[in-house]
């Protein structure tokens, strides 16, 4: 995958490209927990909704694609990684539920 992401204000926002085809992304985070959660959207298709959280090592959390496809990611800055740096997700199965951003912009809580 290839992304671009920006945090400002509380918005994460950004645009990127991968073999499922071009996406949108759109969504918020809280600086003071270094919690993120935001929809990923592919032109024309799905969104994949992601929750997770920020540390030194990039973010981190699960997707879901509704209903039950869900696993893990891990986005580190390239050239970071772990030496693959095209590769941001990690299909690694996980017992997870997401759901879809809080229209008022409030975290996700399960």
């Amino acid at each position: 995958m290839d992304l671009s992401l920006s945090f400002r204000e509380g918005v994460v926002s950004g645009s990127g490209a991968d073999p499922v085809g071009r996406f949108g992304i759109r969504g918020r985070y809280d600086a003071g927990n270094g919690e993120v959660w935001w929809t990923k959207t592919y032109v024309g298709a799905h969104d994949v909704f992601y929750k997770g959280f920020r540390d030194t090592r990039g973010l981190w959390g699960t997707w879901e694609i509704h209903p039950g496809w869900k696993g893990g990611f891990h986005i580190w800055p390239r050239g970071e990684g772990t030496g693959e740096e095209a590769r941001a997700e990690e299909e690694v199965p996980v017992e997870a539920v997401g759901r879809p951003p809080d229209p008022g912009g409030g975290p996700i809580s399960s």
